[in-house]
């Protein structure tokens, strides 16, 4: 087996084969969460804002997701905490979580999978959870210093009732965690290229929604989907009422 430092040796290997070796990676066999070990290397050793860092864990304890939510992410799975420059002249970071989910897709797609969009940060195959995405963005000075994002992807691991892992998807052999790695990598590397096309991200996110309604988990009400917006809110009508929403609203979020 592996050693760990084996292991991102032979990561890194594989992303120069497909020119994408531009990463500082540090894996870990077992940790709480990897957006606590990332926060530990950034306060460690200081951003200077050249390569993209990323922290990859076999086993989470305690991963963290929207609204503080935790989970045990089991081995098997693709988790992974990443920290990239921005070049703030790009702008669009309202997007930055719908923009990873797009990358996400074009890749898996790639292998003949059809992936839906859970507005803003999840992908659905078959109406289960595959995926899930945790965007930051990080201010100092009141400038933006770095992007971060932490995905959750299953693989080959046990998943709970309501996900689907890609081993029950692929053919036998092509579920491979560090194969899924290495995509999830150069789907992130891409995110700074897709800031700068907003319209084809907000077009491509539009065909891939997962539903054409929503029910408003606070007055209960049915909305259709309209589309997206170029900041990412999801635009909605009733009749001749409209809203918009840049975040689920709180109640009940948990069994949307």
């Amino acid at each position: 087996m592996l050693n760990h430092h084996q292991r991102a040796g032979g990561l890194v290997h594989r992303l120069r084969r497909q020119q994408a070796d531009a990463w500082r990676l540090k894996c870990r066999p077992v940790c709480a969460s990897t957006e606590l070990e990332l926060s530990h290397w950034l306060q460690a050793v200081p951003w200077r804002g050249d390569l993209p860092r990323a922290v990859l864990a076999d086993h989470q304890t305690r991963g963290q997701g929207q609204r503080g939510r935790r989970w045990e992410a089991e081995r098997g799975g693709v988790w992974i905490s990443a920290a990239l420059p921005w070049d703030s002249s790009s702008g669009h970071t309202d997007m930055l979580g719908l923009m990873v989910a797009y990358a996400l897709c074009e890749r898996l797609e790639k292998s003949g999978l059809t992936v839906r969009i859970k507005w803003p940060n999840d992908l659905l195959i078959d109406s289960r959870k595959l995926a899930g995405l945790l965007p930051r963005l990080v201010f100092r000075g009141g400038r933006l210093r770095m992007v971060r994002i932490g995905v959750g992807m299953n693989v080959a691991n046990p998943v709970p009732v309501g996900a689907i892992a890609l081993r029950d998807l692929l053919p036998r052999g092509c579920a491979r965690r560090d194969v899924w790695t290495v995509e999830v990598l150069k789907a992130l590397e891409s995110i700074q290229t897709l800031a700068n096309r907003p319209e084809l991200v907000r077009r491509g996110i539009e065909n891939r929604l997962w539903a054409n309604q929503v029910k408003d988990p606070q007055s209960k009400e049915i909305w259709e989907i309209q589309g997206l917006a170029l900041n990412g809110a999801l635009q909605l009508c009733q009749g001749t009422r409209t809203t918009s929403w840049t975040r689920w609203p709180d109640v009940n979020h948990d069994n949307l």
